[in-house]
């Protein structure tokens, strides 16, 4: 008795798994890793569309945070400068701007995400001052025993434009902490500080403080963050589909819950 149809009838049987085998080795082969940096502002709204973008890809994000400006060793200027391995940056503008002018990023590949305000807050069951108006914002400037403000674009900001507009520069001596690294809503929610302010996107995820309100409009200063491909990625082709897939209008809402105030428009 042949065995051949007994043969035959087995691979007809093992054909359908190595296929699926085969097509998973392929797409396995074909997933990258992308190393993606983001500054605070920023933080909140990618790592809400992370698993989105990793299911739609198959792409594995690996994701570090660091502050756009300033001379810690986890921000982005200092990460680039000491050759890191990154794929994406997401930061604000201006600074990326900066990095993009000292051929650091991948020319062509900036795109602006959202723009973000700056907010105030105060630890969880302080009095909260009325900031709605400019001298409400003062008044809360000059009553608190300590004042904290980031080391990135809205504490620059605030320490070299804000308290001037406002005519405190002399009255904060002392009083007014630029803080490095650590969110300034941590500082107030630890009692460190009895006020800060910081981009409202960066206060929201931090427990343990209120929000009182964004700074009135006649002082407000809003930062864009934008993202980009460095210019060494080791996954060119998968960075450009994330910041395809971070600048689309199917992920506005996304951008907004998180305090943004996105640059793409949803889709109606």
């Amino acid at each position: 008795m042949s065995l051949q149809p007994a043969l035959l009838r087995k691979s007809r049987l093992l054909l359908p798994a190595l296929v699926a085998l085969a097509l998973l080795s392929a797409g396995a082969a074909h997933a990258a890793e992308i190393r993606v940096v983001s500054s605070g502002g920023f933080a909140q709204a990618y790592k809400n569309l992370a698993a989105d973008y990793e299911r739609a890809s198959g792409d594995h994000l690996v994701s570090e945070w660091g502050p756009s400006m300033g001379t810690t060793a986890k921000a982005i200027p200092a990460r680039l400068a000491r050759g890191e391995p990154i794929d994406v940056v997401i930061m604000v503008g201006d600074a990326l701007d900066k990095l993009m002018a000292e051929g650091k990023l991948a020319a062509g590949t900036k795109v602006v995400l959202a723009d973000s305000p700056i907010a105030c807050a105060v630890r969880r069951g302080a009095p909260k001052p009325d900031i709605s108006t400019t001298q409400g914002l003062r008044n809360a400037f000059l009553k608190a025993n300590k004042v904290a403000y980031s080391d990135s674009a809205s504490g620059v900001y605030i320490e070299t434009q804000l308290m001037k507009k406002l005519g405190i520069v002399e009255q904060m001596q002392g009083k007014a902490a630029k803080i490095p690294a650590t969110p300034v809503g941590e500082i107030v929610a630890h009692g460190q500080a009895d006020f800060g302010c910081q981009q409202r996107s960066e206060l929201m995820p931090v427990e343990g403080i209120e929000i009182v309100g964004l700074l009135p409009a006649d002082v407000q200063q809003m930062t864009e963050f934008s993202a980009a491909l460095v210019r060494d990625a080791k996954q060119p082709e998968a960075g450009r589909a994330l910041l395809k897939f971070l600048s689309s209008p199917e992920h506005a809402g996304a951008i907004e819950a998180t305090g943004l105030v996105p640059a793409a428009k949803t889709k109606q």
